[in-house]
């Protein structure tokens, strides 16, 4: 997609909204579900289990999460749609089979126990919610396809009113589940996320209806080659391992949590203080696409995205600010998350420390926007190594050295690592403002 008219920033603000709106709305699942579960009996070991087989599926669905840049930056015609769609499936049966395999006993134990080192209680019910989440990571490819395409038709408002039909599932099947009864509140939590997935996917693909037999009708521009398969695999593969590398920190961070000090009860708070985080970030995250979607082919958008971006920043981290030192952080954690005045007590100070977290993720989105429209997708890992290295070596010296409680080490060491990413690629912050000659 191209910019067809001057961008200016009135223009990148409606159409980020939608796409906002979208993550927005995601970030809610992490605090309802969160409060549901507190709400329930044994609420520490159940939001313990939910968040370690919460991380476990992030891991699983790395793989697909940048279908959606994809989907934007290669999808412009019926070869390259049919090209991209086989890849996604493909993809979407490899992340599937390998959460399936965490799921055998031997395999399960080895991680929980012997790696990790969770309470048995913890681990078992982890176990259950994972086989609730197995439909998780496969439907995350399909929906994040069709949305791509429905970004790069301009259609950003369907993918917003498919993560209303997500949350409106999603929601009713934890509060149905809640009267049945007896579940364990990690089971409820893990069913409703799987429930609210399968829904979006299905509404994305129905909706991305007219884009897709338009697609299938738009001839190849002469002169272009076809999108062959080993230039998807060099495009896509760096994007891949980048979100494994980012989302699999995610139960490497609760593995060094778990042999940290107040083990339990930072188990039990890393997750919600973790949602309250994605509230805020969730909004720099969506504007990766926006910026492969307007930058335009000679990027002469560049100047305004990257004005939008700074913008951006400052107000989603000070959003964050303004709970974190307030007493709106007590009110959020105990009124809101349902969480014990000490377990709230406990979650005010890793929330301090992430406070820039949001900021920053803006910008990331942004270098790594650029990249991928220029489909140098090499560097965009390249950072994400840095971010996860910054992360284990804090993790190492936080828990292992100075003994700090756990999920304390967790959040100065995402504050570093995410420091490192973003100082690595800031190069893409200064480049030249003028558009690149065809």
């Amino acid at each position: 997609m191209t910019t067809a008219h001057p961008l200016t920033q009135r223009r990148i603000l409606l159409f980020w909204l939608p796409l906002a709106a979208t993550w927005l709305m995601m970030s809610v699942e992490g605090p309802f579900l969160a409060a549901v579960i507190a709400r329930l009996v044994d609420p520490a070991v159940n939001l313990a289990a939910f968040g370690v087989a919460f991380g476990f599926a992030l891991f699983a669905e790395a793989p697909v999460i940048m279908m959606m840049s994809a989907a934007t930056a290669l999808v412009g015609d019926r070869a390259s749609y049919l090209r991209m769609r086989a890849f996604t499936h493909a993809l979407n049966a490899v992340v599937t089979a390998t959460l399936l395999t965490l799921l055998i006993p031997s395999v399960f134990d080895f991680v929980t126990g012997r790696l990790m080192g969770l309470p048995g209680q913890v681990a078992d019910l982890t176990w259950l919610a994972l086989v609730m989440l197995l439909p998780w990571p496969g439907s995350i490819g399909f929906r994040r396809f069709y949305q791509g395409v429905l970004i790069r038709h301009g259609q950003t408002r369907r993918v917003a009113y498919g993560t209303v039909i997500r949350l409106a599932s999603m929601a009713s099947v934890a509060l149905t589940l809640v009267r049945l009864g007896d579940l364990p509140g990690a089971v409820v939590g893990a069913a409703a996320l799987s429930a609210g997935v399968m829904a979006e996917a299905a509404a994305s693909r129905i909706m991305a209806g007219r884009a897709v037999r338009s697609l299938m009708l738009e001839p190849a521009v002469p002169g272009d080659r076809t999108l062959e398969w080993a230039e998807i695999a060099r495009f896509y593969l760096p994007l891949a391992l980048t979100t494994v590398l980012a989302l699999g920190v995610h139960p490497l961070v609760t593995l060094f949590v778990g042999h940290g000090r107040l083990a339990l009860e930072s188990l039990a708070v890393l997750p919600v203080v973790n949602s309250l985080v994605f509230v805020f970030r969730s909004l720099g995250l969506a504007y990766q696409e926006v910026g492969i979607a307007l930058i335009g082919d000679r990027s002469e958008g560049y100047r305004e995205l990257r004005r939008f971006a700074y913008t951006l920043g400052l107000a989603t981290t000070a959003g964050l600010a303004a709970i974190a030192w307030t007493p709106l952080g007590r009110i959020w954690f105990e009124a809101i998350s349902g969480l014990t005045p000490e377990l709230a007590g406990f979650a005010l100070t890793p929330t301090r420390i992430l406070v820039l977290i949001p900021g920053l993720a803006v910008l990331l989105s942004f270098q790594r926007a650029v990249l991928v429209k220029d489909r140098r997708t090499v560097p965009v890992t390249a950072a994400t190594v840095i971010e996860v290295s910054g992360i284990v070596a804090v993790l190492v010296v936080g828990v292992f050295v100075l003994d700090a409680v756990g999920v304390v080490a967790a959040a100065a060491a995402l504050l570093v690592g995410r420091l490192g990413a973003n100082l690595y690629l800031a190069p893409v912050l200064t480049r030249s403002d003028r558009p690149i000659e065809p």
